[in-house]
This record gives C-alpha cells, structure tokens and sequence, in this order.
C-alpha cells in the first residue's frame, strides 16, 4: 500500500473526483488503481471563497513497485506504515485472580475490554449507574436542579466524556497505534464511521449512550464482569502492597492487581489514598468561564460564503493568549451547535462543562476560556488542588442564589466591570438556568484579568468573539485533574505494588481519546504482571 497526502479537491466533489485526483498524482491507468480507503480528512478554510478537503489516503496499484523505486519523483508518496495493533500477551491457563478495574470511562472500559480480549476476565467497579440510568439522573439534575452525587455528569458508565461533545481527538504520539484501536473498537460498538478518518472527530452524547452500553456488552461477552454501585471505599495495602478493594457495603474483594481509573473528579477517592500513603503530588490544571456565541456568528466567520455547508458541519475554533500577568489563556472544549451544561458532583458548588449531540445543530456555540493554574495558586499538599476547585466552586454556586443555577454575565459587561442586568440577543443555554449579574467574585483576579485581556484578541482572529450580547457563565474548574498519582515506568504506582493509577483521574491522560489509549496500555503492563506472578 501506498500513503498518498495532499490531495486537494472542493467541497462538491465526488467520489469519482477523488478516485480521478489519486489517478493524476500517482501518474497511473485507471486501471492500474485497485482500491483506497481514506486515512484522513481535513479541510483548509484560510480562503473562505474557496474551502478545499484535504485527503491522506492509502492507495493500492499494480505500480506500486516502480512509484517507490521513484521516490524523487512524488514528493507527497510513501509506503504506507503497518498500523496494526496486536496484543502480544495471553492469560496463562487456571489464572490465581482476576484484575480489578476501579471505573468505567473511557480508560476504565478500555482497560478493562484489553484485559478481556487478553483473556483476564477483568471486574470492573462502578460506583454510578448504568448509562441510560445515569442519564435519566442528569437530564434530572438539569431540569430540576436536584442533584445526585453518585450519578450525574462525572460519575457513572461512560464517565465524564459521556456528556461532553465526545471529541477523539489527541496531540500525543500514538507509535503502537493504540489510538487507531480505540477508533475502531468503537466504530465496531456503533459510532459513526467516519471518525475514523475525520480530523476532529466526534460521536455526541446520545450516540455515545448506545456506544458505552455496546462496549459493556462486548466486555461481558469475553468474560469480564461489571457491577454498578459498587463504591470503592478502600484500597486495601499491606506492607506496600495491594491485596484488594474493600465497598461501601462493607464487602471486600481481593486481588494483587487494581487499575484505578476513576476520572478527574473522584475526589473522595484522592483523600482515601492520601490517607493511605499512596504517592501523590498536585498537577496544573485551568479554570475559568463558558462563553456562548450564535453559532451562525462562528459559521459566517469561519466559513464564509460555505457556512452551513452539511459537508462540513458547524464550524469551530481554537485560540491561545498570553497574557501581560504571566498567565496562558485558551479556549478548551469547544462545542459548536451546543450547550453549557451543570457538571457538578458535590452539592454546594458550580461546575460548568459543554456538550453537542453528533448533529451540531443547536443554536449557540459555547467553549471554555481557561487560565492555567499549579501550585504556587493552591494551598499546601498534594491535594491544594481540589480544594482550589472546591472553593471556588461554592462561591459560583454561592453567586448564582444556591439553587444550581449559574452566575452570568454579558461580555460587554464583563469587559467594562460593570453587573449585567439582563441578557441580550445570545439565549443562555445551561440548565437548570442562570443568574445574571457579576463574575468577577466567582474566580481569582488574575484569571479574571487574564480573560478580560485575551477576549478582545481573540476577537481579531474571529470579528464578533468580543460581541456585547456573548454570554459568559462560571465557572469551569474541571478541566483535567488536580492530582497526579505517581507512577513508574511500568504504569505502576511507585510505593504500593499492585496499584496502577491510570486515565486522566491519575493524572495521565486528557480527553476520552487518550484516557482510553492510557487504559490499554495499563493493562497490557497488569497483564505482563499477571502473567508473572501466577
């Protein structure tokens, strides 16, 4: 096979266009194509009057011999890399023990659905509600702002990117192709195809509901078991070493070998370890406001005379500032035709996140804009952190009438430090509603600052960011997790044996791309360990 880039062709072309592209670049017979498939699909809007798709494709031909003795002479041709994933370890028969699997997101499932594929029949530990039940619960939440901490949008099946815009997308380098795995185990568990050649792919919350109950079933059916409300309390250590879980119920269930893959929210879970003398140390992270545009504003902006293209969705943007106090400022999780949802998981506090559905077609655009923060902001010891989130999180929460309602504020406003008194043309989104009024007391000065600042560059990259109905809402806090559980080399921890932090809880991974791509590679480590020890 060959690896073919830069094929370029409009917006209204067809697949015969793009077969008769790959024809002219390689300098072949029509007939001496066998067959493509596409690796990847971007597209180039810097000219907004003339967006073009841009292809990587594989391609096979009968001169596939003679184009690659001629390198020289197609600069944009190679022989296509082997891209295949394969585990190389199997369960040794009449295993002593099965792995435990603490959560089941993305890296929880993925761990947990590699160690089944292995032959470990791992048991995962679930402290929320199936899919379809937790869903219910926060659909609940944000229609009546009734609060369930052990099912909403971080904790339960699927984990938090379930109720997000399902993004699988990732900047770290993928050598064993662990991310191409993903991608296809959940084309196989009913996403979308496409994802698996798009440049920014997503699934959406509804279609990833039926994607997470699909992985379970797949999980179960290799002989991994999976049980919901099932809370881990306890992570049992003996001289240094795990020996198993102990429940909420009381009941306890030994093994040598516990993934922990319990999302960046668990916060429970990291007083726990603390107090049991697990290592650990805090981790950068951002907090700051949700910003809300009409989506056609972004659309027009970006895409001109192509905006509302089907072909190529809504549009979307990515931004960075830095600003005159020290302070970086980006936009993170953008969420184009979609909504700024309540993403709380402790009652008394704020939390915004955002979501789409696959189709993208919802009124307003909305993404985070975030100021990173470290240590230096939180107070003392490894989990400064969290209480950094949980402060300011009550004062939204505080700020907003202590209803889960979310404190607001016009971005005009905003930027000449005056209450907004009202909304204008941009119709807030998160439910279960807002207080309009002033955010500057929600967040620190210097985040708020920072913001002030990188709002009106960023209107220069898109005319209209800095537009006076845009609508801000507080606070986002939840970014990544405030805690790195330390790890070795070999993905365990490094002062109790037995104990394999993993995901983005352990600090390790950001997004479900590569929380899932951490889960696989974590359990490939348990199962040599496994293996070893039986």
């Amino acid at each position: 096979m060959l690896r073919l880039t830069e094929i370029r062709l409009p917006l209204d072309h067809d697949q015969e266009d793009l077969k008769n592209a790959i024809i002219d670049a390689l300098r072949i017979n029509p007939c001496d194509l066998k067959d493509f498939t596409i690796f990847k699909r971007s597209y180039d809007a810097r000219k907004k009057s003339a967006v073009l798709f841009v292809y990587t494709l594989d391609v096979e031909t009968e001169k596939e011999e003679a184009i690659l003795a001629d390198m020289d002479s197609f600069p944009n041709v190679r022989k296509s890399p082997d891209q295949t994933f394969e585990f190389t370890i199997r369960a040794k028969p009449f295993l002593k023990e099965r792995p435990i699997v603490v959560g089941s997101g993305p890296c929880g499932y993925f761990a947990a659905l590699a160690l089944a594929q292995m032959g470990y029949n791992p048991l995962v530990l679930e402290r929320g509600k199936p899919v379809k039940e937790r869903a219910a619960d926060t659909f609940g939440f944000w229609k009546k702002g009734t609060l369930n901490p052990e099912s909403n949008v971080q904790f339960g099946e699927g984990g938090a990117g379930t109720f997000s815009d399902g993004k699988l997308h990732t900047q770290i380098k993928d050598r064993e192709f662990m991310g191409r795995k993903v991608l296809a185990e959940l084309i196989n568990a009913g996403a979308p195809p496409e994802i698996a050649y798009i440049s920014k792919p997503h699934i959406g919350t509804f279609k990833l509901i039926g994607v997470v109950e699909n992985l379970r079933n797949t999980i179960q059916s290799l002989g991994g078991e999976i049980r919901f409300g099932a809370k881990v309390e306890e992570i049992m250590i003996r001289n240094g070493r795990t020996w198993g879980v102990r429940l909420l119920t009381g009941e306890e269930i030994l093994s040598s070998h516990v993934i922990l893959a319990v999302g960046h929210s668990a916060r429970d879970t990291y007083y726990m370890l603390h107090h049991k003398g697990v290592a650990m140390e805090p981790k950068p992270f951002s907090i700051g406001l949700r910003i809300e545009h009409p989506q056609e504003l972004i659309n027009r902006r970006r895409l001109g005379n192509n905006k509302g293209n089907k072909v190529l969705g809504a549009a979307d943007y990515k931004f960075v500032h830095h600003a005159k106090n020290g302070r970086s400022v980006y936009t993170f999780c953008m969420c184009p035709g979609g909504r700024v949802v309540a993403a709380a998981s402790e009652k008394g506090g704020i939390v915004t996140n955002g979501m789409s559905q696959y189709a993208r077609d919802e009124w307003n655009a909305n993404s985070a804009l975030v100021v990173g923060v470290d240590s230096r902001d939180f107070p003392e010891g490894p989990l400064g952190g969290v209480e950094f989130q949980r402060q300011w999180e009550q004062k939204a929460f505080e700020a907003g009438g202590g209803d889960y309602s979310a404190p607001a504020q016009l971005v005009g406003d905003f930027l000449k430090d005056r209450p907004s008194t009202g909304i204008g043309s941009v119709t807030a989104s998160y439910k279960p509603g807002i207080k309009i009024g002033d955010l500057s007391q929600c967040l620190p000065g210097y985040v708020i600052n920072a913001i002030k600042e990188a709002i009106p560059e960023f209107d220069r990259k898109i005319n209209g960011f800095a537009m006076a109905d845009a609508l801000l809402t507080g606070v986002e806090t939840r970014t990544s997790s405030p805690v790195r559980i330390l790890r070795g080399p070999r993905c365990e921890s490094v002062n109790t044996k037995g104990l394999f932090p993993a995901g983005e809880g352990a600090g390790y991974a950001g997004g479900i791309l590569s929380s899932a791509m951490d889960g696989i590679k974590v359990a490939q480590e348990v199962a040599k360990d496994v293996n070893n020890n039986n």
